[in-house]
């Protein structure tokens, strides 16, 4: 079953490779404003449906998995978006910006590079992942304390502004707990973004589903004001999420499998993760992503 997994992730992976990498934005700048002219100065008759800029090109979407609290389930919510990918056949690039155990790496490394956020080059690789390959999906783990070296690189970089030239969309996946701290980091969230960003408030119910002091506390009827849109991911059971992370597994092993380099998980535990999974693929397809 592992070699029938791999099989299909290396077939999902084939094809022609995207060119090599450039460092820094400026080569990427200068080639989206190279062909907005080009395209705006060319002397061929256009017919009513086609547009002398990018925009008839397929937009990227880069999917920012955060949240800046420790504990929240953000590597959990990153794998469950590449699952959701892999399933659908959504061709997508994963970055990991966790030192010391990444879950992208970890659970699907066939998809995923390491993105150190003190590394401006690092970071880079993101967005020109997404200008390089129109229409892509580029999906970022981010760690605990990433936050403001993160907003750092995108201020000094000028990412937002190269994200609106080159039409690449930002989505900001806030996960949040049921706890006071989730409401205050996504005030703060807010505050310094404004409407710059997409927002998705990801209630993770690993500790409860009372979310009672986000709703009472305003802030997710201003991100909603925003154009915030919502995912609940309801609580897997902890036996299941043990046995799967023991095992290093991904959730279609775990799913399909009868045994993953042991007892595995049982039939019924198997059950409820495909429920989990589908409560949560609903949520995600209900979002647009």
């Amino acid at each position: 079953m592992r070699m029938l997994h791999k099989s299909l992730a290396f077939a999902r992976r084939s094809g022609p490779r995207p060119p090599p990498f450039v460092t820094g934005f400026a080569p990427a700048l200068a080639a989206l404003h190279n062909e907005r002219i080009l395209k705006s100065a060319a002397p061929c008759p256009r017919t009513a449906m086609e547009v002398p800029t990018l925009e008839n090109k397929p937009l990227s979407k880069i999917h920012l998995i955060g949240g800046e609290k420790g504990g929240v389930g953000k590597s959990m919510v990153s794998r469950l978006l590449a699952q959701y990918f892999i399933d659908h056949q959504l061709p997508f690039i994963g970055f990991d910006t966790d030192r010391s155990h990444g879950s992208l790496l970890r659970f699907y490394a066939d998809y995923a590079s390491p993105a150190l956020v003190d590394s401006y080059e690092a970071l880079d690789r993101i967005i020109e992942a997404a200008v390089e390959q129109p229409g892509s999906r580029v999906l970022v783990d981010l760690a605990a304390q990433t936050h403001e070296p993160l907003v750092k690189w995108m201020d000094e970089s000028g990412v937002l502004d190269m994200a609106d030239l080159s039409g690449i969309t930002l989505n900001y996946w806030h996960v949040m707990d049921s706890g006071r701290d989730s409401v205050d980091l996504l005030a703060r969230l807010l505050d310094r973004f404004g409407q710059r960003l997409h927002y998705v408030l990801v209630r993770n119910q690993l500790r409860g589903d009372d979310f009672g002091q986000l709703e009472r506390s305003g802030q997710l009827e201003r991100a909603l004001g925003l154009g915030a849109r919502t995912v609940d991911v309801r609580r897997l059971h902890d036996a299941v999420v043990q046995k799967i992370d023991a095992r290093n597994a991904s959730f279609w092993l775990a799913k399909n499998g009868s045994a993953i380099d042991g007892p595995g998980l049982g039939l019924m535990e198997r059950q409820r993760l495909k429920m989990w999974m589908n409560h949560a693929y609903a949520e995600i397809t209900r979002m647009g992503a």
